[in-house]
Order: structure tokens, then C-alpha cells, then sequence
């Protein structure tokens, strides 16, 4: 009797958690106890480009992201924020549409959940056991037990039929996806496929899975393809030469850097179409940056290799 009861109470639990979540762009915000605080929400759209939770210590404004979900067309989603300075913050959030149309939701405090189980009845006593009759007396004042005092027969009941028991519901798996080592962001499983398949379309993003219950998303780093500039480039001897069209009609300068961006040498007026710099002029050999100026405007900003002595 208490396994039935305590299985019962449990699929009413599970389903009253499903049911409580708000549709967009209004949202679930429940204080969980222990500094949990579980912001979920039903999402009707399909055209949602990017959903960020916003938290806040005051309701109107110091709102800062504390998550931007990795696929916000979910269609059931949700966040535990865990890290949260206390229960009396402020929560709200930033939806951008496929159309470039953005609304922030209305901003709330966490509610207390006061979710509690009745306690079931107390089944009712049967009645105690009566006599039909109570023993006669005669004339004499004197008690009669020669007559046989019977119990009172139980009334009869109904067997109530007992209703066919639902299969146990099993709560939805939560996958947890992580970008290098930090968290950001969780899905159910069931959604697992529609962001795979998102990440694959939307980006040249990577997935793996670390766990069986967490996803490590790689991001696409492009490799760089240097192309040399054709106003200021390495020459195969290792000198730097700069070659500028029409240098006497218009004033040119350029500017070198290192590779942390400290000044190294300073060409302020260009005279010549072709000119040579020497590369022992830049101190050590590697990667140089420069700016190259034409008429006090930014021409090019580029970089070039300057080689070894050999």
C-alpha cells in the first residue's frame, strides 16, 4: 500500500512540473532550496535566433547575461542557476527573432516552492461489535441468560473494481553541453538531435560527446592563409621593400610593430616609388605589423616576416 501511494505521489509531482512551466515570452522562475534557482519556460516559436537569461539585483536596470542558450528553438527548455549571490535576484529574458525584432520579458523574483503532499486519509474503523437484543429480564428481577445473544452480522459492501495502473513515466535524461571546460548550457534528450542538426547547418562548430550525459562543443578556428602585401613585403635576401606608385605627387608614411603591438620604427615621409629597408633595422627576426598612411588617411594594415641572418 505505501509503494502504490508512494508512486502515485510521484508521477503527480512530475506532472505538475511539466504542466507549471509558462509559455514564452513569459517564463517559470521557482526557488528550489539549497541556491537552486530554476528558470524554465515552453517555447511556441520556431523563429527564435537567440535567448539569453538575464539576471539583475534591482528590476530595472545592472541586468547582465548569465547564459545564452546554444539552441533557443527548443521546444521545452530550461537553466538551474546555481551560482546566484542570493534568492532575491531579479530574472528576465532577451529574445531576438529571425527577424532582427527583439523583447525582453517582464523582470521577476524566484518563487518558493510549496509544492506539499497530502497525507491520505486514515481508513475508518470497522464498527464495533452490537448486540441485537439485551438480555431480558424477568418478572422476578432476575437476568434471563437462557437465551442466545447473537452479533449483529456486518453490513455487506461493494468490491470496488480497481482501475488499471498507468505505466511509470520516466523523467526526460538532461544533457549538458560544455564548451572547453565551461558550462554553457543544458537541454533534454530528446532535443539532442534538433541542435546537432542546428550546429551542423549554422556553423562549421564540431560536436563530441565527453560523457554520456555531456556534449563538448569544438568551435570551427579557421586556418590563416598569409598573403603578402604588394606595397610592403620581404624580399628573398630578408630586406624589407617598399614599392608606392606615384610617391612624389602624394605624402606616404608607414609604421612598424612588433608581434605585442610595441612601436619599432617610424617612416614618416616616403619620397622615393622604391625603397629598401635594411632588416637589421628590426632588431630580431619574426612577424612585424605596419600601418601604411597615404595622405594622412590608413591605406593598408598588414604584417610581413622578417627572416634570420644566415
Amino acid at each position: 500500500m505505501l509503494q502504490r501511494f508512494g508512486f502515485l505521489l510521484l508521477v503527480s509531482l512530475v506532472g505538475l512540473f511539466a504542466c507549471a512551466q509558462d509559455t514564452l515570452p513569459a517564463f517559470t522562475l521557482v526557488n528550489k532550496g539549497n541556491n537552486r534557482i530554476i528558470i524554465s519556460w515552453t517555447n511556441p516559436y520556431k523563429s527564435i535566433h537567440q535567448l539569453s537569461i538575464q539576471r539583475s539585483p534591482d528590476s530595472t536596470k545592472n541586468f547582465r547575461s548569465i547564459l545564452t542558450l546554444p539552441d533557443p528553438t527548443a521546444p521545452q527548455n530550461g537553466y538551474a542557476d546555481t551560482k546566484a549571490p542570493g534568492d532575491r535576484m531579479f530574472y528576465r529574458l532577451y529574445i531576438l527573432l529571425d527577424s532582427g525584432k527583439y523583447v525582453f520579458s517582464k523582470a521577476k523574483r524566484p518563487t518558493a516552492d510549496t509544492i506539499r503532499v497530502k497525507e491520505p486519509p486514515k481508513e475508518s474503523r470497522p464498527p464495533a461489535l452490537q448486540l441485537n437484543e439485551p438480555p431480558k429480564i424477568d418478572s422476578g428481577n432476575r437476568i434471563n441468560f437462557t437465551e442466545e445473544v447473537k452479533p449483529r452480522e456486518p453490513e455487506k459492501k461493494e468490491i470496488a473494481r480497481s482501475e488499471p495502473v498507468k505505466p511509470r513515466e520516466i523523467p526526460e535524461r538532461i544533457i549538458y553541453i560544455k564548451k572547453r571546460d565551461t558550462l554553457i548550457g543544458q537541454i533534454g534528450e530528446r532535443s539532442v538531435r534538433r541542435f546537432r542538426d542546428s550546429v551542423a547547418t549554422r556553423t562549421k562548430d564540431t560536436l563530441s560527446y565527453n560523457t554520456a550525459d555531456t556534449i563538448v562543443l569544438k568551435p570551427f578556428v579557421p586556418k590563416e592563409i598569409y598573403k603578402p602585401s604588394r606595397y610592403v613585403f620581404t624580399e628573398k635576401d630578408g630586406n624589407v621593400k617598399i614599392v608606392l606608385p606615384l610617391a612624389g605627387e602624394k605624402k606616404y608614411s608607414i609604421k612598424f610593430f612588433d608581434d605585442l603591438n610595441m612601436p619599432v620604427m617610424d617612416v614618416k615621409q616616403i619620397k622615393d616609388s622604391v625603397l629598401t629597408l635594411d632588416k637589421s633595422n628590426f632588431i630580431h627576426a619574426g612577424w612585424f605589423k605596419f600601418e601604411l598612411y597615404e595622405d594622412g588617411l590608413l591605406k593598408e594594415k598588414h604584417k610581413l616576416f622578417v627572416p634570420k641572418d644566415f
